[in-house]
């Protein structure tokens, strides 16, 4: 057994898989205060890349009964992994990789411009044939979603998908351990999805407004099944979920044509393509119990399941295999996890730091990426080992391009 119990007064038990890993104390006061909820059902089990988050606790997995916590699934709904193994060897890579680098970050939109408004950009000016094909698939969904709430209506939706973000987000070229050429990807819900979530943390405030002084923290407000908002929420979450993987696929169906355009070479993605989410919540069945499982940071790691957990950008990254742990309903960490702040990453570190870490990676090393440099994350060795009774590792990949918004 590699994880701890913590017994929380007045609440549920804490089951944490971080041996060997630290846990900050603002992340533990976060644990505790949501396993003090009413509504959490079980226990909260929490992941080795566990870090303070936006109400709730980035790295941990959440069960309630009859009502669904907005601010623990968060504002980057369906925010996940995808990724492809291709046929093309690491022979077949030029010895300087900024011309790939510099054709995928053509094909596709990303960081932001103008706090995100007309002629960002990090969003489509005109949006392309292909991707309004995509949209064609969402939109009808999407008027349910807006007939909820109408002011949804004036996203930015349409006009980003298929584009990648900022933060943490990212395009990467891997190898694996046999020299194979992988493409990585990390995106979610976009603008739509931030948006969808804001309006239901808020939903849930003023639904919980007499409530709310008897909560461990207001951001932990719920809806109940059977509310009008529950109904609209479980619609939307659902909704934005589906935009997130439809946003992976398209922006690797780019990075897939545009590399081989830039190397000149012919080459397959292969069919073993993982898409997986890692900030969303599904009803499931543990422990005899249906609940709405949140995941927060963490991705579902059923038996045989595969996902992938990403290190930094300068770290190794893994494709793994569920091992389908009950004690963390079926489920494992969603990448390296932040070790410190952006701010506290910006004040720690230089210029000189970054290059050094990013040495062998193609990618961005001027001072606005500092906050995302390799050491602000905590050691994706110690992550791994933390969680080897949860995952297998199936493949190993270390990345030559990384690609930021």
């Amino acid at each position: 057994m590699s994880h701890v119990t913590h017994t929380v007064s007045d609440g549920v038990d804490i089951k944490a898989w971080t041996q060997g890993v630290a846990v900050g104390e603002g992340a533990l006061a976060q644990l505790s205060n949501m396993a003090r909820v009413p509504v959490v059902h079980g226990h909260v089990a929490v992941m080795p890349d566990v870090h303070v988050g936006m109400g709730a606790t980035i790295g941990s997995v959440i069960p309630t009964r009859y009502a669904i916590i907005p601010a623990a699934v968060g504002v980057d709904i369906g925010c996940g992994m995808m990724a492809v193994r291709t046929d093309m060897s690491a022979r077949r890579l030029p010895d300087s990789l900024a011309q790939v680098r510099s054709a995928l970050e053509k094909a596709v939109p990303h960081g932001r411009s103008g706090s995100g408004k007309r002629g960002d950009r990090g969003a489509w000016g005109e949006v392309p044939e292909h991707v309004d094909a995509r949209w064609a698939e969402l939109a009808q969904g999407f008027e349910r979603v807006c007939d909820g709430q109408p002011r949804l209506r004036r996203t930015n939706n349409r006009n980003h998908l298929g584009t990648l973000g900022t933060g943490n987000h990212f395009i990467e070229v891997c190898l694996d351990e046999e020299d194979r050429v992988w493409f990585m990807l990390h995106s979610g819900s976009r603008g739509v999805g931030n948006a969808i979530g804001r309006t239901f943390i808020e939903l849930a405030q003023l639904d919980m407004k007499q409530h709310l002084a008897s909560l461990p923290d207001h951001n932990l407000a719920y809806l109940r099944e059977g509310s009008e908002a529950f109904d609209d929420y479980v619609e939307a979450v659902g909704w934005a979920q589906s935009y997130a993987r439809v946003n992976r696929e398209i922006m690797m169906a780019a990075v897939v044509k545009a590399a081989g355009k830039a190397l000149g070479y012919r080459f397959k993605a292969l069919e073993s393509a993982v898409n997986c989410h890692h900030n969303y919540v599904q009803k499931e069945t543990h422990f005899g119990d249906e609940v709405w499982l949140t995941r927060k940071g963490a991705v579902s790691a059923q038996a045989g399941q595969l996902g992938i957990i990403p290190g930094s950008m300068g770290a190794r990254s893994f494709i793994v295999r569920g091992k389908g742990n009950p004690d963390a309903y079926c489920s494992c960490s969603h990448g390296a996890g932040r070790a410190m702040s952006r701010g506290q990453a910006r004040r720690s570190f230089t210029l000189s730091d970054h290059r050094a870490a990013t040495a062998h990676v193609e990618c961005r090393k001027d001072k606005d990426v500092i906050d995302e440099t390799p050491m602000a994350y905590k050691d994706i060795d110690a992550v791994m080992a933390a969680q080897r009774d949860l995952v297998e590792i199936v493949h190993t990949l270390r990345q030559v391009v990384c690609v930021k918004g």
